[in-house]
Order: structure tokens, then C-alpha cells, then sequence
């Protein structure tokens, strides 16, 4: 697997939210809810976390480890905690 930079893990995962949410924002912030922002409900959320699964190779996420993902940002620091860069980027 070739390494990404915490940057690009940020911004594809931005871009991969904007294009799954129910409710898309002009720009999508790292403080937005998923839920009550963006409109996500539970059918998506599980969209959300396959598509984010197959798009960066990462193992199932299982169910216990999501719980606390509320935000875009939140998102951002598990996909790119589970890939193992530190410090992904925020606006």
C-alpha cells in the first residue's frame, strides 16, 4: 500500500462525505455533525463507513469502534489513526 499523507486522507474524506450526505453543504468543516448537520441517518452512516472502508483499504470497523465518531473530524482521525497517520490535516 502506498502511504498517504494526513492531508490527502483529510480532503478525500471530506470529499467522500460531501458526496454521500443527504444534506450537502457548500464545504464540508472537521466541527460538522454527521447526524444533525449533515443529515446522515443510520442506512448511511453504514454506507459512509463501507465506502471509507473500500476507498482506503482498511479493515471492517466494528460497531463499538464508531461510537464516538459524531463529526467530520472525528471520521478524519479514525480513517487516518487506522492507516497510522498522525496528525491529519484540519481546517
Amino acid at each position: 500500500m502506498i502511504p498517504i499523507d494526513a492531508a490527502t486522507i483529510a480532503a478525500r474524506t471530506r470529499t467522500l462525505i460531501a458526496h454521500m450526505a443527504p444534506e450537502p453543504p457548500s464545504a464540508v468543516r472537521d466541527e460538522q455533525r454527521l447526524i444533525e448537520d449533515l443529515g446522515f441517518d443510520s442506512i448511511r452512516l453504514m454506507e459512509l463507513t463501507v465506502a471509507l472502508e473500500r476507498g482506503f483499504g482498511l479493515p471492517r470497523y466494528a460497531p463499538e469502534q464508531l461510537t464516538n465518531v459524531l463529526r467530520v473530524g472525528d471520521v478524519i482521525t479514525l480513517v487516518a489513526t487506522t492507516l497510522g497517520t498522525a496528525g491529519a490535516a484540519r481546517e
